[in-house]
């Protein structure tokens, strides 16, 4: 591989101006589809094998124009205090208002809050409900402006009126603190270069792969079903691996150069060794991200899929637009150890007496200590995740929304006039097809589910024209997110079990709160066997690259101390609520369902980013001669500074995030950041070194029958330094 790669380097330094012109074009294409394609809508959210999924599927067959998934707003009142919904000026409001709300295009109905009996014990509070006939992300904005428009006029007749529901669903903005984030990268890159053309060839490719990659996720969208989230993490992950394997690219050229190599020469080297790292590297966070498919849930296949095509790009972009851009910049890229004037150290450090850099003295301080510092890393990370044990899940809803928006405070009212449970309905569905008696039937399951802890109210059964299926409406007494909620769905199932067996008759529980208990359900149960998958394929492929057994053992053992540390920081300041206030989260609650099994996928694939690039530099250092212990000060040598440099740059890309109006983008962003920081400067700064001091040459140990049948990659680029013994052989291979 790396002779092959050695030669596309040189190739695209040479032909730098068709390079270039591909990958522009492919950027103008990109964008020109990404501006003509027709706007998407919301990814619609199906959970297929669910008993929430299937209830929806049977309503949709047996209530057809009902909508069943379509958008729904609730239009809360509060009356003035001291006053009633039920006075006569604050009830002809309301109906003005119900009309008004009546007249839109894609509205199936309005409920009356007083002939629905809407209105809260108290009188001070009541809401109508509007069903439309699309979801929420397809709806026109003349329907959302036109809801918005019927409350302020009630506003102004002097009611307080807030809107819940998915109705007014908005695409999530990130704020100005993603630019923060690639601002710090820009920073970093100055620091580690020394020069802003060389600072700027990262942060140019990352931004051309972002762009490409996003512009083809926004043009195939409405075609694909792809959500408004997908090219939010294409985004964030796309930024980041993009930067980094730019910066490590960059880094072995300018250290190439620095050998005394022509530059032709260098970024053909560059491109041969640490290219064939970024391949590796980009493969296995492409295998994490695409074995989100495992789960079963459409809308997380379609996320990784979009975010491991943007990884792909990032690759091909680092192998050829950064050696071409490389061969635009010319001498304004200078050798490693040579500063430009920038930082007003234009001396070369080989003409300095010699210093060991921090990378050095750092792994010469691990070597010494390996015992010592292995577990001090291990028992931090330990204390780090002692709070995911305590972790629970869910998916957010309007109570996690910022108490400025309409949603949350809609949100709270229903609470204060109803009880917690009134934001997170059940809606019960009885087949009763197959049942001799189906309106006994509905009667008996109603009489049960009555009968059960903590319900509040239960409707009286829907029938649909058939008669043969009828919908009950079932209001918890706690809040949706909570684990009694859970219970009561759990306990719901279970009476409907017993009534299947007397009846013959079918009685399934969905709606968003069922949805997301299942939700949950469903991506625990796909936890093990995706940490089996992805875990295992990327065990295989780093025993191919490292000719070892153990070192890809402890790589993966180092990535799960790493990921529990973040979890259980997720833990404390989403659940917990420590630092809450610093991070922007209004409201704790459970954590995201989806969090830990997409922490594992995206961490895992940026964790052994640092692996591939910090341990081959050893490797390259061990087979070419070097004791074990001496290997791995040359590593970190070699690689300590590049690898802190895009460790930080990542964190900044990730926290940049943190600033999303979207709970679940915040929560991304926040965990990303922080596993990256336990990852790279606890587990492959410090754990990683002292196990491979510890094992000495066993770390390279492989059998010898697995070592003839694995494939020979030369991540080392052993290749290529026969070819230097061989002369100028490079330049006619190049050219053949």
């Amino acid at each position: 591989m790396a002779t092959f790669l050695y030669k596309l380097g040189r190739l695209s330094f040479r032909r730098r101006h068709v390079v270039a012109l591909i990958w522009v074009a492919l950027l103008t294409l990109a964008g020109v589809g990404a501006a003509s394609a027709p706007a998407a809508g919301n990814s619609s959210f199906s959970i297929p094998g669910t008993e929430a999924q299937k209830a929806f599927d049977l309503l949709e067959q047996r209530f057809p124009g009902t909508s069943a998934d379509g958008a729904t707003a609730r239009v809360v009142f509060k009356a003035p205090s001291g006053e009633k919904m039920t006075d006569p000026g604050n009830k002809a409001t309301v109906q003005d208002t119900v009309k008004e709300l009546s007249d839109g295009s894609e509205v199936v109905r309005v409920t009356d809050p007083y002939q629905a009996k809407a209105v809260s014990k108290d009188g001070t509070i009541a809401y109508a409900q509007v069903s439309y006939k699309v979801s929420g992300m397809e709806l026109d904005d003349a329907a959302k402006d036109a809801l918005k428009d019927s409350a302020q006029d009630a506003r102004k007749a002097g009611l307080t009126v807030e809107i819940g529901g998915d109705a007014l669903q908005a695409v999530p903005h990130t704020g100005s603190s993603e630019v923060i984030g690639i601002a710090v990268a820009a920073v970093v890159l100055v620091i580690t270069f020394g020069s802003l053309v060389a600072a700027g060839l990262p942060l140019l490719t990352a931004l051309i792969g972002v762009g490409i990659g996003v512009s083809a996720i926004t043009g195939l969208a409405s075609a694909l079903d792809l959500g408004t989230t997908t090219s939010t993490l294409a985004m964030m992950i796309g930024l980041a691996v993009g930067i980094d394997y730019a910066l490590f690219i960059v880094s072995r050229y300018r250290a190439e150069l620095a050998e005394g190599r022509e530059r032709e020469e260098a970024a053909g080297r560059a491109v041969g060794t640490a290219g064939s790292a970024v391949v590796f590297a980009g493969l296995t966070v492409v295998i994490a991200l695409v074995g989100l498919s495992v789960v079963n849930i459409p809308m997380l296949t379609k996320m990784g899929i979009a975010a491991a095509g943007t990884v792909a790009i990032a690759v091909l972009i680092a192998l050829t637009m950064v050696p071409a851009l490389l061969g635009y910049a010319g001498r304004k890229v200078k050798p490693m150890g040579e500063k430009g004037k920038l930082l007003g150290r234009a001396k070369k450090e080989q003409d300095r007496p010699a210093k060991p850099n921090l990378g050095t003295r750092w792994a010469s301080f691990v070597v010494r200590r390996p015992l010592a510092v292995l577990l001090l890393g291990v028992i931090g990370l330990g204390a780090a995740a002692v709070p995911a044990t305590s972790l629970e899940l869910g998916l957010p809803d309007d109570g996690s929304q910022p108490t400025s928006t309409t949603q949350r405070r809609a949100y709270d009212l229903l609470s204060e006039g109803f009880g917690p449970g009134f934001n997170g309905p059940l809606m019960v569905v009885v087949d009763a097809k197959n049942s001799d008696d189906p309106k006994a039937v509905f009667t008996e399951t109603g009489d049960e589910i009555k009968g059960l802890k903590d319900v509040v109210t239960v409707t009286p059964a829907q029938p649909n024209k058939a008669g043969d299926t009828a919908t009950i409406t079932v209001v918890p007494g706690s809040k949706p997110s909570s684990v009694t909620t859970e219970n009561l769905v759990h306990g719901i199932r279970d009476a409907g079990a017993d009534i299947k067996a007397d009846t013959d008759a079918n009685v399934l529980v969905t709606g968003s709160t069922a949805m997301n208990i299942d939700v949950s359900e469903k991506l625990n149960d796909a936890l093990v066997p995706y940490l089996v998958l992805v875990v295992g394929l990327a065990f295989l492929l780093l025993i191919v690259v490292f000719r070892s057994i153990l070192v890809p053992l402890k790589a993966a053992l180092g990535f799960l101390l790493s990921v529990m540390a973040a979890l259980g920081a997720v833990v404390a300041v989403f659940q917990w609520g420590w630092l809450s206030g610093l991070m922007g989260v209004e409201q704790t609650g459970p954590v995201m369902s989806m969090m830990p099994i997409f922490m594992v996928g995206v961490v895992f694939g940026l964790a052994m980013d640092y692996e591939v690039f910090l341990v081959t530099r050893m490797r390259e250092a061990y087979v070419h001669g070097e004791k074990p212990a001496q290997a791995v000060v040359t590593g970190f040598r070699h690689g300590a500074r590049v690898v802190t440099a895009a460790a930080v740059i990542m964190m900044a890309v990730f926290a940049g995030f943190i600033g999303s109006s979207e709970s679940m983008v915040k929560m991304i962003g926040f965990g990303l950041a922080i596993a990256v920081f336990f990852d790279a400067f606890i587990v492959r700064m410090a754990i990683v070194p002292a196990v491979l001091a510890l094992l000495g040459r066993k770390a390279w140990w492989l059998p010898k029958w697995l070592d003839r049948a694995l494939p020979n990659v030369d991540v080392e680029g052993e290749g290529l330094r026969t070819r230097t013994d061989r002369g100028d052989e490079d330049t006619e291979l190049v050219r053949a």
